[in-house]
């Protein structure tokens, strides 16, 4: 909070700035740390800031605003099911090399309202133009086929998410967004990106950094998973075969 109000007077501040002709952003996060316990139903992030304008406050600059919070990739496989005889049958399928496990964007109005469809592609403003890595030579339309399949299919789950008036701006200077964590979220890096829009063209952008953890036992076992890997895994199938005889010994003597 310190950070915006410091913004806030650099923003009164700015008309006396030289060689500044662009908006300069200043993002916060209300948490910057976001702890995954057992039980976990999701969190809420307020993000917010200001817009510094070099010409200050009040100029006539109307700027759109529009928020991008993305979470770590991963590798995907889709599969598209098709019925045969009455049955659905696994009928294709495609990899994906990386995939936001997590994507919502906020804007201060419809995005197709403040760029065109080439610069909201460059800058992945919307659900739309999340940028996929297919894996190998596929068909553009096969392509185009399972990519809206995927994208759908989180959107269902809580993980792709848009709100076209997700972002409220005050005086021109000050802005804020609220964006929703479901309970299934993958843990890791999480960026938010905020862009800074007049006249078609982003003027500006600012990231901040939000790490989504888990704690407690889960955390820890998953902790020790990830740093003994050889270990946990025969442990694993130790206790998988020991488990096994022990219902099987168990059965024989009922």
């Amino acid at each position: 909070m310190r950070r915006i109000e410091a913004a806030f007077l650099l923003a009164l501040a700015a008309p006396v700035l030289m060689g500044q002709r662009e908006p300069v952003l200043v993002p916060e996060v209300s948490q910057s740390r976001i702890e995954v316990r057992q039980g976990f139903t999701g969190a809420n992030l307020l993000l917010y800031g200001a817009i510094i304008d070099p010409d200050g406050p009040g100029t006539g600059t109307d700027h759109d605003i529009v928020v991008v919070l993305k979470g770590p990739t991963e590798p995907v496989r889709i599969r598209e099911k098709e019925r045969i005889a009455g049955i659905w049958m696994n009928a294709g399928s495609t990899d994906f090399r990386s995939a936001p496990s997590f994507f919502a964007v906020a804007s201060s109005r419809p995005v197709e309202e403040i760029v065109d469809p080439l610069t909201a592609a460059i800058y992945e403003l919307g659900t739309d133009f999340i940028q996929f890595s297919p894996t190998g030579e596929i068909d553009p339309e096969e392509q185009t086929r399972f990519t809206r399949g995927l994208v759908e299919m989180r959107r269902r789950g809580g993980l792709y998410k848009q709100d076209p008036d997700g972002v409220r701006i005050s005086e021109g200077v000050l802005y804020q967004a609220r964006i929703t964590l479901p309970s299934n979220v993958t843990t890791g890096q999480y960026t938010a990106e905020t862009f800074a829009i007049a006249g078609g063209r982003v003027l500006a952008s600012a990231t901040a950094d939000i790490e989504v953890v888990k704690v407690g036992l889960e955390g820890q076992v998953v902790a020790a998973s990830q740093r003994w890997s050889l270990l946990y895994g025969l442990g694993a199938i130790v206790l998988s075969v020991g488990m096994g005889w022990l219902a099987g010994r168990l059965f024989s003597r009922i």
